[in-house]
């Protein structure tokens, strides 16, 4: 995913509590810098302040973060001559989404799991006396009226 020229991320969107790669072919990468460090933070007064140093593939400079539980990743980049890119004096800054708790199973809630379990098996039992009235339907009439037997002795 594109979100800004020249930074990609693995995934759609950016989740909290979860790892996130981060791949960056910029003017570092594009001046061959030997070294790129991402100095990163959270949220709007940049928290947790971090620095790690990217390292260089063919697909650009990449590094894995651990998101956090604040409303935003920020970042710039700095290279081993002390030039940054900080996106035009903008930083990077990039919206972190809330994990969804409704699709989250809770264990303290086994009754959830056993109406599942339940509806699993009404919905099995249901497929099996559908096919039961269907071979009913088409075969007993077939016995009834002796065609059954018929076909079985055109076949000898």
């Amino acid at each position: 995913m594109e979100l800004i020229k020249n930074i990609f991320f693995n995934t759609d969107k950016l989740v909290e509590n979860s790892k996130v790669k981060i791949s960056y072919t910029g003017k570092f990468f594009q001046d061959n810098s030997e070294e790129v460090i991402m100095h990163y933070g959270f949220g709007l007064n940049w928290e947790n302040l971090s620095d790690i140093k990217m390292e260089r593939t063919e697909l650009g400079y990449q590094t894995e973060i651990e998101l956090g539980e604040n409303e935003t990743f920020n970042f710039c980049l700095k290279n081993e001559k002390n030039e940054w890119d900080n996106n035009n004096g903008n930083n990077y800054i990039f919206p972190i989404e809330k994990i969804q708790n409704e699709l989250i199973v809770l264990e303290d809630e086994p009754k959830a799991l056993c109406s599942a379990r339940k509806l699993r098996k009404t919905y099995l039992w249901s497929k099996k006396i559908r096919l039961a009235v269907y071979k009913i339907i088409t075969y007993f009439p077939r016995l009834v009226s002796g065609n059954y037997k018929k076909k079985a002795n055109s076949q000898n």
